[in-house]
């Protein structure tokens, strides 16, 4: 007879609401992320011109550089509701905007939040430049806003991002079928991946270990 490991209660956790999220300057050595706003429309407009990476696969979030404009005012409009916090990401050595990024599907009350709607110039590719975005807000997340778990929702076929939150440390969770209807018609399945509070140290040190070498 087949036999099921049960999965462990959670010890204590907080039981009250976290903070909302806000819009603050967050600073790493490498990085700068600043409140999203009218004056970043023409930094991002060189982003995602670089590499042209609004024609990616499978990323309809990020938009042409005719579209920027618009993106950035529905963002802030969404922020200013407090649906999501978004910020631009500013590399500290060349002091330019390089990306966009975003804290959504937020719940005060779970304690959780998603990473989501982050694109790069495609110049900062594979340089790290990732993992330091991800390890700033994955601090502030669980650091100073007290966050259980944050998630990454990515793409079915986008396996070059399932690779990226792969190496993150974060856990796959499962599977959205059919979850999304795409612009061009397509049906997305959606994967959803986890970091939880009790592995953030682990992945912490991971992190840093990857941006030290």
């Amino acid at each position: 007879m087949s036999t099921t490991t049960p999965i462990p209660a959670t010890a204590s956790v907080p039981t009250g609401a976290m903070d909302q999220p806000r819009g603050v300057v967050l600073v790493s050595d490498r990085v700068r992320l600043e409140p999203l706003g009218p004056q970043h429309v023409q930094g991002l407009r060189e982003v995602v011109a670089d590499g042209e990476i609004w024609r990616i696969p499978y990323a309809p979030h990020v938009p042409s550089p005719e579209q920027v404009a618009g993106a950035v005012a529905a963002q802030r409009a969404s922020d200013e509701a407090g649906r999501t916090v978004s910020w631009a990401v500013v590399d500290r050595a060349s002091d330019r905007v390089v990306g966009h990024t975003t804290f959504l599907n937020i719940s005060v009350r779970d304690r959780r939040l998603e990473i989501g709607s982050t694109y790069l110039a495609g110049s900062v590719h594979r340089t790290g430049l990732n993992a330091a975005v991800k390890l700033v807000l994955l601090t502030h997340a669980f650091e100073q806003l007290g966050c259980l778990g944050v998630e990454f929702r990515v793409h079915h076929l986008n396996i070059a991002s399932r690779r990226a939150v792969e190496r993150l440390g974060a856990q796959q969770d499962g599977i959205l079928r059919a979850h999304r209807i795409m612009p061009d018609g397509t049906l997305r399945h959606t994967v959803v991946y986890s970091i939880l509070a009790d592995e953030w140290s682990g992945v912490r040190a991971s992190l840093e270990h990857r941006l030290r070498s």
